[in-house]
Formats: structure tokens, sequence, C-alpha cells
């Protein structure tokens, strides 16, 4: 004997009718697959039995009361067993689905009888069959008037000796008959997979459009009798949510508004330099004012920051509060929990650092050392905000903390909150990405800012929008405070242009940093950010110069914006993820996708995306449309909306599309049948 197991290990019944590689399956299951409440996403499975006979499968979603609802799945190629149905969860909460295989009594019936009585073998005893078939069918399946009356009027035909064989097999071939069964179908040894769990999570946590701010430049102003700065506070900063909302933005995302530390205070430009008046990292958090759970008192108090919360609210806007868990060297942390932190050989507390970056400024949390006490406090620190109206948290660089803290924190503020979305700002390794995505955040931002190549722009928005999409969620961002890429450096306004119009249609939810308008494309020199960044200085924007009586009217990006927000909201076949479908173009230079949706009236609504991703020249070329993807006929030609220019056009199968520098750098039309 060598000690090897003498017994098998217990393993599940495969069941009578198999059903094997059931998805979306998340982790094996262990996590939730992820929708928002109408949204459609596919659930396939391999169905299959023994012998000839044949199967059925379909799909079955059960809602948080505990009611089914059963949807008939499709075999997408006879022969290898693959089924297929689109389904919908129609409120929030919790949910299961599963997958039934089962045997189908009439499909085998159709098919033998099909084959012998046109062939004159055992004609009577199997057109008999048949109407016993039904039978059973009318007498074990709850069916409206219409379905009794089709399979009634089957049987009858089935039954008529006074007709020829042919016409008795039509009356139970007939399309009406064919209908009924297969939306309530007579079951056989019904053979269920296991439950998977899916979280139906409300619209936003897939659908919108952000604006972040940084609310100390809002009102920034330099003094005219002092020349020092003078810091925008809630107060001004609650003064520009109507011109937001009045572009359509939904989200207005705001940076840290902690207290900010004094200890190896950042200064302009990320110096180690900083002057008595110079304001510091606004995540560099923490002072004898507080931490992340107080405000920075230039910017007011809990009383105006409630007056912003109000006033968003009142245009239409909600707010996203970023969290920060950085600590400066004066955060009450330091003083009150130094085992929350790392403490170096030499009795320092190690500051963060990404080499060659240091942050001189920032003590970053070890999780490590005290795990219950740490968790405890941020999960109070998220009930202060809770309590003051954010259900939007922008979380900074949560993959240099546990994944494991994350999904316990995002689960336990959901027991009381569930409405709250949570947004990782990760931009790291593939791997952690998704799996903040599958332990709880609903959004992420991506490597959206720099994908530019057609090729590579397809092949991402094939992962996001494949697997990916069961549990990610992308949000995509042409620029932020901490990313200015060499593409919107040197681009011109053609890259602002077509970054924006490419992050607003590609997916459902994107975002603007204060200052896009104006096409802030000047680098810090040897870095991937804009030189006099307001992360570390305040910054003036004057707006008012480029309202229409301003003497820079006409050279700010505000109005095309607004025109995406507005094409954004009218049209709902963009806020969804999964619906993206990519069409051919010569030009390997010009993209086009297209994304089509079926509404709740029968209605559909389409549009079609032809972006030029060459901001430095016109190009022309030759575009073929998947016209089936449009829900068209190849022959189909119709009436080609451009929103962007309020120009229409007839497009067919075939086009030719000109683009750029002396035109538009995108269309986004829509087909207008």
């Amino acid at each position: 004997m060598n000690g090897a197991p003498t017994t098998r290990p217990p393993q599940t019944p495969i069941g009578r009718i198999p059903v094997e590689d059931v998805t979306p399956c998340v982790d094996g299951g262990l996590r939730p697959a992820k929708c928002v409440v109408a949204e459609e996403f596919p659930v396939t499975a391999t169905v299959f039995r023994e012998g000839h006979d044949a199967v059925g499968a379909s799909v079955v979603l059960v809602d948080p009361d505990g009611v089914p609802w059963r949807r008939t799945m499709t075999c997408v190629n006879p022969g290898l067993d693959a089924w297929t149905a689109t389904v919908s969860a129609g409120r929030e909460g919790w949910w299961t689905y599963h997958v039934e295989g089962w045997s189908d009594p009439y499909g085998t019936w159709e098919h033998d009888a099909t084959i012998k009585v046109r062939a004159d073998i055992d004609t009577d005893l199997m057109l008999e069959e048949g109407a016993r078939v039904i039978e059973r069918a009318l007498a074990e399946v709850d069916r409206p008037a219409s379905g009794r009356a089709a399979l009634e009027a089957a049987v009858a035909g089935l039954r008529d000796t006074t007709g020829f064989p042919e016409a008795r097999l039509a009356a139970g071939l007939v399309g009406s008959v064919r209908a009924e069964l297969a939306e309530r179908p007579l079951r056989d040894d019904v053979t269920p997979s296991r439950d998977l769990p899916l979280l139906v999570e409300r619209e936003r946590a897939l659908y919108g459009a952000w604006y972040e701010i940084f609310p100390r430049s809002e009102g920034a102003h330099i003094d005219p009798e002092t020349g020092a700065w003078v810091t925008g506070t809630l107060r001004t900063a609650a003064e520009r949510l109507p011109g937001l909302a009045a572009m359509g933005f939904d989200v207005v995302y705001v940076t840290p508004v902690h207290p900010i530390g004094r200890t190896n205070r950042k200064g302009p430009n990320n110096s180690l330099e900083c002057g008595p008046e110079d304001p510091g990292s606004p995540y560099a958090i923490g002072n004898e004012h507080g931490g992340q759970d107080s405000i920075e008192p230039s910017l007011g108090t809990f009383e105006d920051f409630d007056a912003f919360v109000l006033e968003a609210r009142r245009n239409g806007l909600e707010v996203a509060l970023d969290v920060a868990l950085n600590c400066s060297p004066d955060h009450p942390y330091v003083r009150e929990h130094p085992e929350w932190f790392t403490t170096r050989a030499d009795g320092s507390i190690a500051y963060a650092e990404n080499p060659p970056k240091k942050y001189q400024d920032i003590y970053p949390l070890n999780f490590s050392n005290d795990p219950a006490g740490l968790y405890a406090e941020l999960r109070r620190v998220i009930q202060v905000w809770l309590e003051h109206g954010v259900r939007i948290f922008r979380v900074d660089n949560p993959h240099t903390k546990p994944v494991e803290f994350w999904q316990w924190l995002i689960a336990d503020v959901a027991r009381g909150h569930p409405d709250v979305i949570w947004l990782a700002e990760a931009f790291t390794r593939p791997a952690m990405m998704h799996t903040l995505g599958k332990v709880g955040f609903q959004q992420s931002y991506t490597y959206y800012a720099w994908r530019h190549r057609k090729w590579e722009l397809e092949e991402y928005l094939r992962e996001l929008a494949g697997d990916a999409a069961a549990y990610m969620r992308p949000s995509f961002w042409p620029t932020t405070h901490d990313i200015l890429t060499p593409f919107m450096q040197y681009g011109g306004p053609a890259a602002w242009k077509m970054r924006a119009a490419l992050a607003a249609t590609l997916v459902p939810s994107y975002g603007i940093y204060s200052g896009y308008e104006l096409m802030e494309h000047v680098a810090r020199p040897g870095a991937e950010e804009q030189v006099d960044n307001e992360k570390y200085q305040f910054r003036d924007r004057e707006w008012y110069r480029y309202e229409p009586s301003g003497d820079r009217a006409g050279q700010s990006l505000a109005g095309y914006l607004t025109m995406l927000n507005r094409v954004r909201r009218e049209h709902p076949a963009l806020h969804w993820l999964r619906n993206i479908r990519f069409h051919h173009v010569d030009d390997e230079n010009i993209m086009c996708f297209s994304k089509h949706r079926v509404l709740p009236d029968g209605a559909t609504d389409t549009v079609v995306v032809v972006a030029n991703l060459d901001p430095h020249a016109t190009r022309e070329s030759h575009l073929r449309l998947d016209m089936p993807e449009l829900g068209l006929q190849w022959h189909d030609r119709f009436a080609a909306h451009d929103l962007v220019t309020d120009e229409t056009w007839w497009w067919g199968e075939h086009n030719v599309v000109r683009l750029g520098a002396d035109h538009e750098p995108v269309h986004i039309v829509h087909v207008r049948r």
C-alpha cells in the first residue's frame, strides 16, 4: 500500500439531462455576475442528452422574492449543443439564475414524424402520437386562450382521418403551434444546473457622465490688492453646478475635501519647496483639524458641504467623493494609532514610494498590524459621508490596499445603503483591476487613455464588453489630473474632440476632468501630466471669458461636450456596453462601431459612430456596414442623420466616409429607418 485513498471522493450528480459550462459564471460562481435594471445580457450553456431524442434548455432568473422568470433558450450550433438566451432583470437586488435542460417530447415527435409520414412509415401511429403529445402540452402547461386554441386545432387536425396524411401532419407543425410550444414548451426530465448569484443594481452603476473638479479652484482668484491667492470654497464651487448640469453631466466628482498636512507639503509642480501660501496636495490628508472625517477649514464646514450636495440634487447631479486613504505626517492617526503605519528600522514611519516616485507628504496605511481596528475606523469614516448624502465614492489607488478589505467594506456599506456606487481608480495590472470589480467595485478606470490605434481599441473593447462585462464596468477618461498623454499634448483640437466622443460612445460611463473644454495640453517636463497641475496649486480658469460675451468665446469645447451628453441621453443604445459591434473600414486609422437596442415599446434605437483616429490628417475610406447588426437587411438603405453636424444622407452596406482636419473628426449617426 502506498497510502493512496481507497475510496472515491463524492461527486455532484450530473443529472438526467447534463447542463455544463453555464455563463456568465464569475470565479466558478463564488462572485456574482452583475447587471443593471433592464440591461440585457446573454446566458449560455452546453446542454445535451444520450441518444437521438430532442433536448431543450431554459434559463431561469429568480428575483429577490423567490419568483422565477423563465426564458426558452436557442441552440446556436445544432450538433455541438451550445444554447443561449438574452435576459434582463426588472428590479434591483440579489437574484439567482440557472439553466434547465429538459427532454423535448414535441421536438422528438416533430423530427420523427416528418421523416416517417412523408415515407409512409407508421403514418397513423405517428399522427396519433403527435396528438397525444400536444394533448399533454395542453393539460400540463398553463397557456393563454390563443395558445390553447392553436394546440386544440392541431389535435383536431392530426386526428382528422378525412384528410391526407401530409395535411394532418401539417396541422401539428403549423407556425402558431411551433411558436406556442417554443414559448411554453412541454418539458420532461427537467434537470437544473446549480444556482448562480446575480446582483442587479441601479442604472448609474453602468451609465453616467462624470465631471471632475477641485473645489478649491472653483472661485479661486488672485486678490488684486495683495497679489495673493484667494481659495475657492464649497459655496463658490456650488455656483458651478448649474453650468455642469446644463452641459448634461450626471455626476460631479470632487477631489478630497479634507484637511491637508503641512509636514513635507508639496509645492507647485510637485516641488519639495513649498511656500507658506501654497495649498498642498489634497491627497496628503490630515492635520490638527482632523482627517478623512473632516473638512478643510478653508473650504468651509459640513453645513457648506450639505449645501453643495443639496444644490447638486436640485440640478439633477449626484456627488461623487474621492476616498483617499492616505495620511500626512500630521494626521491624527499618526499620533493616536502608530500601529496603523509601517515603522522602519531607524524608528521612522515609511512614506509612500513607487520608485522612482516618492511621496514624502504621505504615510501609507499598514493593514497587517491591527486590521480589525483599522477596518472599523475606515468604515466609520465612510458612514460620516453617507450621512451627508454621498452615494458615490471614487476610490484613489484601491490596488494599494488589501482586496479583502474592499470586499468587506463594500458589502458592509451595501447592507444599509445598496444604492452606493464605488469607482476604482486602479491604473494597475489587469488581474488586480478585474478582481476589484469581482469583489464589489461597480466601475473601474481603464487603459483607455493609452489606447489610440484602431486594432488596440477594438481588441480592448471586445475584452471589456465580453466576459469581463459580467463583473467589471469600464469608465473612460481621456485625461485626468494625473494623466496627459503625448497624444493629447500634440494632437490639437481634433484629438480632444475625437477622444471625448469615443469615450462618450464606446462605453456607457465616461468622465471629463475640469479644463478639458479648454484643451489644456501643456505637460510638466518629464511627466505625462499638466504643467502647473492644480493637484498642487490653485487654478483660476476664468470661465466667464469663454461665455458668449467673453473675449475667448468660441475657444471652448463646452458646446461639443454638451452635444455629446445630449446625444447620450437621447439614445438609449449608448446606455449599454455589451451591445457594441465593430464594422469594417479599409483605412486602419478610421474606426467604426455601432450600438443597437430594442426598447420596451418594441421600437429600436441604433447609433453608428465613425471616427478618424489620426488627428493630423483628413482621411477618406470605404466603410462596409454589417447591416443585420443594425437590425436591417443586407439590401436596406437608411437615412443617416449625423448628430454632430445635423446633416442627413443615405447609407447602405457600402459607403464612403471622409473625416479629419477639414471636417469633423467623428460621425455619430442615428439610423433612421
